[in-house]
């Protein structure tokens, strides 16, 4: 006969409990409520069941506070958080004290089965074989990461997971959806918090300079070093260095970071001292790395190295349930900061902004809010207020979408791309073909790379000089969301 299992439920609503009652209670599992977690508590030690499911929203203690005691009473105890308003700052704080996860109320009735086996499951291995130690210092915080969407939900769990430790992270995604971001909320729930954060973008800093830029130099060591230099991997002892672009950094530099990772020791550019370094590094991209390292561009030892946790962050056009959400959050952020009268986005700027591509992310949202805020009339926006309604006909929003909406289904072969373009251009009747295609290519280059005319010349494949010619004669300037 199979053991019975206990399941503690916590919620201040009893028709709530009923159901989950009603979801879980089999002949071999037994669910137990409370509707107060100083009740809950108090059955917890009696009970002492093999899973918790907690609101986050509860009386006299909240839910993340009754998880700390939970877990300072038993450090094995298996928790499930749950919540109808679930905040990044509470789900990241939620995995780093160590819950087996953090589910959306509204998504219950798809996944609870499926995480409370899991949960009961690890719980049996657990008690079974291993001890785990979780951190249970809770900091404030203000959100910075916006995003209900499922994709960003486990993102924000896979923050709080590797934020206790200090294994190498890999932050993969496109230009402007928030690595930089993401490296700092890593940052700032981990025990490193109170050293230093320093960014660098291996793209930005030439060759010759990257390597006095993170490790120093010595006087005299190469012409203009007039004095000593302190590099980054000194700035940041005990903190965390985040390494941006990390695919363009040159071979011979990739082989000075492994030895870092390996060793914990570098030395200065003209140095014969070799210094160690207790930094945990954090590297990003938006090249597919994989491919770099079959290509012999990125080395192999160094990727395994760095990739231990990888996250990956999605492009905003598959994630359009977090527009409004970043929509709002980045109108607040703005005129507060700015000192701006309150404003307002209507359902009809909010379809603007959802029915946009947005090759540059969340950086370009953000850029178009800013631009809204200091060019808006009247406190309720609308689609005439927002940039994107002003400057994208309907022949250019059909291609980008239809092209946004091709990208996400792989492959993509080139006959239907030529299709969706060609439906796109005879929407605008009078179009010719060719000089629009060339107009809006080199319109998504720029933003893509945000005004970069280096990387975007490279992206289409020409001269800087030829994307010069086609940004004077198509007045791209004008056109670009860009700060």
């Amino acid at each position: 006969m199979n053991k019975t299992q206990t399941i503690l439920v916590v919620d201040p609503e009893t028709d709530f409990l009923d159901w989950v009652q009603h979801q879980l209670q089999t002949p071999t599992t037994r669910v137990i409520t409370a509707t107060k977690s100083d009740e809950a508590f108090k059955i917890f030690r009696e009970e002492q069941p093999e899973l918790l499911i907690a609101e986050t929203h509860l009386n006299p203690i909240s839910g993340m506070e009754l998880l700390a005691k939970v877990r300072q009473f038993d450090s094995n105890a298996m928790v499930i958080l749950t919540s109808a308003f679930g905040t990044t700052q509470a789900v990241i704080e939620g995995m780093k004290l160590g819950a087996f996860d953090f589910l959306r109320k509204e998504a219950l009735p798809f996944n609870l089965k499926v995480v409370v086996d899991a949960a009961l499951k690890q719980q049996a291995e657990t008690r079974a074989a291993t001890t785990f130690k979780p951190q249970l210092t809770v900091e404030e915080h203000q959100d910075s990461i916006v995003g209900k969407s499922e994709a960003m939900q486990q993102v924000f769990k896979l923050i709080g997971r590797v934020s206790h430790s200090d294994a190498p992270v890999m932050i993969t995604g496109e230009s402007g959806t928030g690595k930089e971001i993401v490296a700092r909320a890593i940052h700032h729930y981990s025990q490193r918090e109170a050293k230093s954060f320093v960014a660098i973008n291996c793209a930005a800093i030439p060759e010759q300079l990257l390597e006095s830029e993170l490790f120093g130099h010595e006087k005299g060591s190469f012409t203009g070093a007039t004095n000593q230099r302190i590099g980054r991997f000194e700035q940041c002892h005990g903190g965390t260095l985040f390494l941006d672009e990390i695919g363009d950094m040159p071979m011979p530099l990739q082989g000075k970071i492994l030895r870092v990772l390996q060793d914990g020791e570098y030395s200065r550019v003209g140095g014969n001292t070799t210094l160690k370094s207790d930094v945990r590094i954090i590297a990003a991209t938006n090249r597919n790395l994989e491919q770099e390292v079959a290509n012999k561009t990125f080395r192999e030892d160094l990727f395994y190295r760095l990739n231990v946790v990888r996250i990956h962050l999605p492009p905003l056009r598959q994630r359009t349930e977090d527009i409004r959400l970043l929509a709002e959050y980045f109108l607040k952020k703005v005129t507060t900061q700015k000192h701006l009268p309150h404003l307002r986005l209507s359902e009809e700027a909010v379809r603007v902004l959802e029915g946009h591509a947005w090759p540059g992310n969340v950086r370009e949202l953000e850029n178009t809010i800013q631009r809204v805020c200091v060019l808006a009339t009247s406190d309720l926006l609308l689609p005439k207020d927002i940039p994107l309604g002003a400057l994208e006909t309907p022949a250019e929003g059909v291609a980008a979408n239809a092209i946004s909406g091709l990208a996400a289904h792989a492959p993509v072969t080139v006959e239907a791309a030529i299709e969706v373009l060609l439906k796109a251009a005879q929407a605008k009747p009078g179009t010719e073909l060719l000089p629009w295609l060339e107009h809006e290519f080199t319109l998504f280059a720029m933003r893509a790379t945000q005004g970069n005319q280096v990387r975007a010349s490279k992206l289409l494949g020409i001269t800087r000089a030829t994307l010069r010619k086609r940004i004077e004669r198509y007045g791209i300037t004008k056109e670009l969301n860009i700060q």
